[in-house]
């Protein structure tokens, strides 16, 4: 097997409300959402233990708020991964609105938690 690995890719899964980042064909990670008019609420991020420590959260993140620029769509960080990125990262800033108490109950009511 070769050591060298593939360009990860990143892909919206719409139907499971989340962005994928695949390593050879296998997510390696993920991070949800949940849309709420115009806003895409993102609420949890991961990375595959086997994937740690590759950079790979950075790499789908920045691709998924890209995404949701195209997409004409604003960003509202309760994922901490997210919220943190965003702190680096100010070329989003005029596309995220803040998080609210209203916006986590409304959150908690569609995950049913």
């Amino acid at each position: 097997m070769s050591e060298q690995e593939s360009t990860p890719v990143v892909r919206r899964v719409d139907d499971r409300h989340r962005y994928e980042i695949l390593v050879d064909g296998r997510r390696a990670g993920l991070t949800a959402y949940r849309d709420r008019e115009d806003r895409r609420v993102f609420f949890h991020t991961e990375i595959d233990d086997a994937y740690a420590g590759r950079g790979l959260a950075s790499v789908l993140v920045e691709q998924a708020l890209t995404d949701v620029r195209a997409s004409g769509m604003r960003i509202v960080p309760i994922c901490p991964y997210v919220a943190k990125f965003l702190t680096k990262h100010g070329e989003f800033a005029d596309i995220t609105d803040p998080v609210t108490p209203e916006v986590e109950k409304w959150l908690d009511g569609v995950l049913g938690r």
